[in-house]
């Protein structure tokens, strides 16, 4: 027996109308009037009575369409139940961020995707080189800086903005810098870039408009940013780090804003993943939870 058939029936039943159960369908009245007419024809009985009004079941109608109605209904469920699978995110998601991004923002916003989708896992890589993501088989990346790989897609984030700061028991000490002149005679903190072979600058904004990178001179260097906040906090220097980073230490104290009418650092931020992943429901979850954010 044509089950496509039965669903027609049960349309026609339902509406009293082949125009109507064809409409509902998205076919027409006359592919509806052959399966029927077919179905009546493998059964050996009427199932319609027919006439220019309306259109009725005969009692082997009601019979079939009684027995069948719950059948079909279950197969459409079953259908819908499988697509709406298809679609939920399940499997494992790899995933990179710059160190201190994946670590401050991004790892509570992971456990909101892991309530959002109980059937997918997270790998994630929080690190400051740039992984190749094809290669290394990774999903999608946070990244910093303009996309530079035609083979990626690039969401824009929320730009990422830097601050200067240093604990109140450093400038009790050393006193508070006025000027990048002044601030060139203070201990400063800085990064080393090993992966692109250069200390990483400072960068302010003049009263003219306009940026510099300023090379600090380091008293302490690091190979990557995540001491950086530690170091200000115990007092070891000044540091240009994250406005997202030292939220909480500016808010209660442990570090204090140096220069707030030069800060001019700020970087574009992209959620990127390979041009074959844009249908991927992992990384359209993840896109969903980020794209949703207007500031770190």
């Amino acid at each position: 027996m044509d089950l496509n058939a039965v669903q027609m029936l049960i349309k026609v039943a339902e509406h009293k109308s082949f125009t109507q159960a064809a409409h509902c369908l998205g076919t027409t009245q006359s592919r509806i009037s052959r399966a029927v007419a077919q179905l009546e024809t493998e059964l050996g009985t009427r199932l319609l009575h027919r006439n220019t009004r309306n259109v009725s079941l005969t009692p082997d109608g009601c019979l079939l369409v009684d027995r069948s109605a719950a059948l079909i209904a279950g197969l459409d469920d079953a259908r819908q139940q499988l697509l709406d699978r298809r679609c939920e995110p399940t499997g494992v998601l790899r995933m990179t961020a710059p160190s201190v991004l994946g670590r401050v923002v991004l790892t509570p916003l992971l456990g909101q995707l892991l309530e959002q989708h109980p059937g997918l896992q997270i790998e994630a890589s929080f690190t400051d080189r740039l992984v190749d993501m094809v290669d290394e088989g990774y999903d999608a990346a946070v990244r910093i800086g303009p996309l530079l790989d035609s083979r990626m897609i690039g969401r824009p984030l929320p730009p990422l903005h830097w601050v200067t700061v240093a604990s109140p028991a450093y400038t009790a000490r050393h006193g508070r810098p006025q000027n990048l002149e002044e601030l060139a005679r203070h201990r400063c903190l800085s990064v080393y870039n090993h992966y692109r072979g250069f200390a990483v600058p400072w960068q302010f904004r003049l009263p003219d408009g306009s940026t510099i990178d300023w090379p600090a001179p380091h008293a302490i260097r690091f190979d990557s940013g995540d001491p950086l906040i530690e170091g200000a906090i115990a007092g070891l220097g000044v540091a240009q780090v994250m406005g997202f980073a030292v939220r909480d230490a500016l808010a209660d104290g442990r570090l204090e804003r140096l220069l707030p009418t030069l800060e001019g650092r700020s970087r574009e931020l992209s959620l990127v993943y390979p041009r074959t992943r844009h249908a991927s429901p992992k990384v359209q979850a993840l896109c969903k939870l980020l794209l949703g954010r207007s500031a770190w």
